[in-house]
């Protein structure tokens, strides 16, 4: 099954996918869209090239679990996606992936307008391939 992967933020959103297998997580693309319609069409549009069956959407949560106004964009969000391409949404919690992405980053010493650049695609591609192991486990 191909999944796509979405790291929602205000002003860019990362994509990931899997390969058909559900091994391995890609970075896409990062969006540089504030209008959520226009990115969804986008997403949309992306999804039906790369015939995704299935998306996983970051869920921000507080650190304490609960659920403030990004996971509420989050999920109105997802509920338009659905709506738009009859497909599924999982909400997949995302607390520290932008941290990790930082981490990734740091280490290969990208910084500046680059790290930007990709940081929430880098985000993505955590979340997906954390989902894609969790599939994994018995």
């Amino acid at each position: 099954m191909v999944i796509l992967a979405i790291d929602l933020g205000v002003a860019r959103t990362g994509l990931a996918i899997s390969d058909p297998t559900e091994c391995l997580a890609s970075p896409i693309e990062t969006i540089a869209e504030r209008n959520r319609e226009k990115l969804s069409d986008t997403i949309v549009k992306i999804a039906k090239e790369r015939q995704v069956e299935l998306f996983v959407l970051g869920l921000p949560k507080n650190m304490d679990g609960t659920l403030g106004e990004s996971a509420t964009r989050a999920k109105e969000f997802g509920e338009l996606l659905e709506q738009k391409t009859g497909l599924s949404v999982v909400l997949w919690d995302e607390r520290l992936t932008t941290v990790s992405a930082a981490g990734y980053l740091n280490e290969t010493n990208t910084r500046g307008k680059k790290r930007k650049a990709v940081i929430d695609t880098v985000s993505a591609v955590i979340i997906l391939q954390n989902y894609l192991d969790s599939r994994k486990k018995p």
